[in-house]
């Protein structure tokens, strides 16, 4: 049999951008680098742009564009990232989308209380638990800034936190270059070495320049410590529109994609063929309150804009849903998650990050991520189309069953229906008199029954007791050294 067509399958998908436009940013990110520059005071970038032609003038470095596209060059199209068992986990390319946590808040919603309190290093380990369980989560981030231990050192309290309670891959965020090295001696120990760890890479590191291109000595260190390692990260400056950058969105890309050429082209120079992605986070500031607002439209716009022109170049995109300005499960949290869920999975972005900030960004919750986790499931399932051949369209089994029959007892419907339909778990679809007799719960009585089912019932699949040892004595030492460094200044 000849099949007329040979696409049984298309995703969903959407685009923002024409071919002319994603050009015309480009060619304008090309021109800030080599006409504004960038401020660094760095000795090793001075050294490195220097040797490479770029121009130097104080501390403000340009570079020429025939030095970015070089680096262009060598850096990888895309990676693929393991779990902590060193088992393909996510293929982080073309437009394939993966869905991670909220991370670095100082402040945590407690699910059992209903209170915003300071974030502690156990709220990173039951976010690493909860995280773990979902099936619609498929990286994980410390979830919060823990305050209860020291802040200079805090990754190497929050790193095996997470860890322990997760075999999902981590973006981890460094807070000094010396704790991203600890970060990675623990990783490593957990991969069986440094060399395993960097052929089946399960972390990603997120170093954050500064908008407007600032460079501070501290960001590029990290840089460093992750390219010395061909270990993949996250350019993660945060261009906030009318503050950091232009208030128009086309400006705004234009921003970030000059600060991620920067940024990749200071890791090539550093490391040739290391993986970095061409990414950003986007902020709009709200005019009234002069607060971030994460909810916004424009936010979700611009980064499916902006993952177009890095797509432009073959490379790794990094998006933000999942996040609500709200500071209670309400209908805003619902509605600013899944509106951003959804654009952002049409949009294609690789890594889509922050499931679970509620009050822009200010604290995590578990209730926000165990919601938002149905949203990302239904929106795989409506990103990843309709199959159409020959079983799908089941012409024989409508024939069979003909007219004024049913599919039931079909063994077409039974062969299909769990992969065709998607299974929700926290939407109400019982009958009104089933919903009374269950006592009338609301979505945020699902939530939290879910949350405490998680802590209560899972039981993530734990590190050795040599590994959990060795990480231990790693955090002590860890924290020691650092703080020790920046007593001595």
């Amino acid at each position: 049999m000849i099949q007329s067509s040979n696409i049984q399958t298309r995703s969903v998908g959407m685009k923002i951008f024409t071919d002319d436009q994603i050009w015309e940013i480009k060619q304008a990110a090309f021109d800030i680098i080599e006409r504004v520059g960038f401020k660094c005071q760095h000795k090793e970038v001075h050294k490195m742009m220097k040797q490479a032609g770029a121009w130097i003038k104080d501390n403000n470095i340009k570079i020429p564009r025939h030095i970015v596209k070089e680096c262009l060059v060598t850096t990888p199209n895309g990676w693929t990232i393991y779990d902590r068992n060193g088992r393909r986990a996510m293929e982080v390319e073309g437009e394939k989308s993966h869905y991670g946590t909220s991370t670095a808040s100082p402040f945590t919603l407690d699910a059992f209380t209903g209170e915003f309190r300071n974030t502690s290093i156990k709220d990173i380990e039951l976010g690493g638990k909860v995280a773990d369980y979902l099936d619609g989560i498929d990286f994980v981030m410390p979830m919060g800034t823990a305050q209860d231990v020291p802040a200079d050192a805090a990754e190497v309290h929050e790193f095996p936190a997470m860890v322990s309670n997760t075999t999902k891959p981590s973006v981890f965020i460094g807070y000094t270059a010396l704790g991203c090295e600890y970060v990675y001696e623990m990783a490593a120990v957990i991969a069986g070495g440094q060399d395993n760890l960097t052929q089946k890479p399960f972390i990603i590191a997120y170093p954050e320049a500064i908008a407007p291109l600032f460079f501070p000595n501290e960001v590029v260190e990290r840089i460093f410590v992750a390219a010395d390692r061909f270990m993949p990260q996250l350019p993660g400056s945060t261009v906030q529109a009318g503050a950091t950058g232009p208030v128009t969105l086309a400006g705004l890309i234009t921003l970030i994609t000059a600060e991620s050429l920067i940024h990749i082209t200071i890791a090539q120079l550093r490391k040739t063929g290391c993986p970095v992605a061409m990414s950003g986070n986007v902020g709009i500031l709200d005019m009234k309150t002069a607060l971030m607002a994460m909810g916004a439209p424009e936010n979700n716009l611009a980064l499916a804009a902006q993952a177009e022109v890095a797509r432009s170049f073959n490379l790794p995109t990094w998006g933000l849903a999942g996040a609500t300005d709200s500071k209670m499960l309400d209908a805003q949290a619902g509605i600013e998650s899944a509106f951003s869920i959804l654009s952002q999975g049409l949009s294609g972005l690789n890594l889509i990050h922050d499931v679970g900030y509620m009050a822009a960004g200010m604290a995590c919750s578990l209730e926000q991520l165990v919601m938002g986790n149905e949203v990302i499931g239904m929106t795989k399932r409506f990103v990843q189309g309709i199959t159409v051949n020959r079983e799908t369209i089941a012409r024989q089994i409508m024939e069979d069953v003909g007219p004024g029959g049913h599919f039931l007892v079909q063994q077409h419907t039974m062969n299909h229906f769990k992969k065709e339909l998607w299974n929700a778990k926290l939407m109400n679809r019982q009958t009104i008199d089933g919903w009374k007799d269950a006592g009338k719960p609301s979505m945020e009585d699902r939530v939290k029954q879910e949350v405490r089912m998680i802590a209560e019932t899972h039981k993530p699949e734990p590190l050795s007791d040599k590994i959990i040892s060795e990480l231990d004595r790693l955090k002590r030492e860890g924290e020691k050294e650092i703080l020790a460094k920046l007593k001595k200044g």
